[in-house]
């Protein structure tokens, strides 16, 4: 099909070259079989030369997966491609993906040769490959800043060679979209035999145009894109798949189609967050926390009579419940009397007028004001809604010991005791909760953030609770001792459900 657009994961490879991010085989299996249902169409699982856990990722991977094909990069030196052949063994459909740099910096300043010489090692390269596995995708490193003449003669050699997939990367994210269009454009246009083969886009988002530079590759002519979940990679990442798999939803005059479910990029972008401890930043398009949350009172009031209003993206089409209308300063009549409403208050326009003065006063002193400030202001608190509080809270873990917890919960002015074990210390104290309260939330995140570098920080906790229905709800704390700011976070989250149903356990009263 002209128009379908191969999605070309490399979260594993190039995304996990960002410090901190390196994750373990089974963690990589986890994200590729999630990369898997997403629909993406290639994975690059890794640099199977680079090292003994790369190898054996790059195999386990192909074992656990069955309908992408699995690609293992390597240079354009046959003992890299030697060893990448042998990790795809497993694979039901491999690729190499085998490259040199073509750039004057590259070629005279990084690999001391010349233009003829690279060409040669480019064609050899693709040649050799070629003994192992039909699919061979060539790149052309620092593509961005090589001249394009020169550029053309190599990507010509290498589909003569029987290259595949031809990858232009934009290395250094030196390109601007108009620039890198163009060079697609000239490459379809000038390149014999350009036809055989798909040409692919592969941009860092250096001066922060990543996706911009995809888009404008994608729409001159190339038909796959090279990405990684919530954009993570090397200095400032690479292009975002979510970002351009959405761009090409929301603009169906182009025709380009993926395979994308994109009901499931949300949780796979958790995942790979949470995995690499690597937080997505809140106003990160698609997948940030605010990218579909409103505050200005005029956004709130458009987006409530109209979604579309401000908003080019339906929440559920990418994974996320619903949008969120934020209760701030700047807040309007329009978002108060929605959160009322769903809180089940049920007010005249003049006692919204009352409410709503009262409320820019308090928002004017608290950052966001939750649902219990509302209640108040409205004069309707629920004597008989059960609040419940963390009195105490032991926990022992360590090495060699089995983590458990024993706490101690004020409900209503009742002290309740409840212990339990777990896998750590958070989910024992959680499960002794558990045993008092019967709820069947799912705990959809926990977010921990220190406030400070030292062994003093204070550590905040977000916890985001979902129910039976589908509905979030949000919880914080924070404290000097993690799990307890994690369990005050989840209590916070619960008190703000309403009708919470409390067993109490005749022994365990206090």
């Amino acid at each position: 099909m002209a128009n379908q657009l191969y999605i070309f994961d490399t979260t594993l490879r190039d995304g996990e070259q960002v410090p901190g991010c390196k994750l373990n085989t089974n963690e990589k299996i986890l994200v590729a079989k999630a990369l898997e249902e997403l629909g993406v169409d290639i994975i690059e699982a890794g640099f199977p030369i680079s090292s003994p856990g790369d190898f054996n990722s790059v195999q386990e991977i192909s074992k656990a997966t069955s309908i992408p094909i699995i690609c293992a990069l390597t240079r354009a030196v046959e003992k890299d491609i030697d060893v990448a052949a042998d990790s795809l063994k497993y694979a039901k459909r491999k690729r190499i993906h085998t490259g040199i740099g073509t750039s004057y910096l590259h070629i005279y300043h990084k690999l001391m040769s010349t233009e003829e010489k690279v060409l040669e090692r480019a064609v050899h390269a693709v040649k050799y490959a070629k003994k192992y596995v039909e699919d061979v995708e060539f790149y052309a490193e620092d593509a961005g800043r090589t001249d394009n003449e020169y550029l053309a003669r190599v990507i010509e050699a290498v589909i003569a060679a029987g290259a595949t997939v031809i990858n232009i990367p934009d290395t250094t994210g030196y390109c601007l979209p108009e620039m890198y269009g163009a060079k697609i454009k000239y490459l379809m246009e000038n390149v014999r035999g350009i036809e055989r083969a798909i040409l692919s886009t592969h941009c860092h988002n250096d001066l922060g145009m990543a996706t911009a530079n995809s888009v404008m590759g994608i729409i001159n002519g190339a038909r796959q894109v090279e990405v990684t979940i919530n954009g993570i990679g090397e200095r400032a990442g690479n292009t975002s798949l979510e970002e351009v798999v959405m761009t090409f939803k929301s603009h169906k005059n182009y025709g380009i189609e993926t395979n994308i479910n994109t009901k499931r990029i949300y949780e796979t972008s958790r995942l790979v967050s949470n995995l690499m401890n690597m937080p997505v930043q809140p106003n990160k398009a698609i997948v940030g926390r605010n990218a579909f949350a409103h505050s200005s009172g005029i956004h709130q009031d458009g987006v409530l009579k109209l979604r579309e209003n401000y908003e080019i993206i339906d929440p559920v089409e990418v994974g996320v419940q619903e949008s969120s209308i934020l209760l701030t300063a700047r807040s309007g009549r329009a978002a108060l009397k929605h959160r009322l409403r769903i809180l089940g208050y049920t007010i005249t326009d003049d006692q919204v007028d009352i409410v709503y003065q009262q409320f820019l006063e308090l928002a004017d002193t608290k950052k966001d004001i939750t649902d219990e400030d509302l209640e108040k202001l409205v004069g309707q608190v629920d004597a008989n809604k059960i609040q419940i509080k963390l009195a105490s809270l032991k926990v022992t873990t360590g090495k060699d010991l089995e983590p458990f917890a024993t706490v101690h919960l004020d409900i209503s002015g009742e002290i309740i005791e409840a212990s339990a074990a777990g896998v750590g210390g958070i989910d024992a104290a959680l499960n002794a909760i558990r045993s008092v309260i019967n709820r069947n939330e799912i705990i959809d995140e926990i977010m921990i953030q220190s406030f400070s570098r030292t062994s003093l920080a204070l550590g905040k906790v977000h916890v985001q609770l979902k129910d039976e229905g589908g509905k979030v709800h949000h919880g914080f704390s924070a404290h000097e001792d993690l799990i307890t700011a994690a369990i005050e976070a989840y209590l916070d989250a619960i008190n703000k459900i309403q009708h919470v149903d409390v067993a109490i356990i005749e022994s365990k009263r206090v």
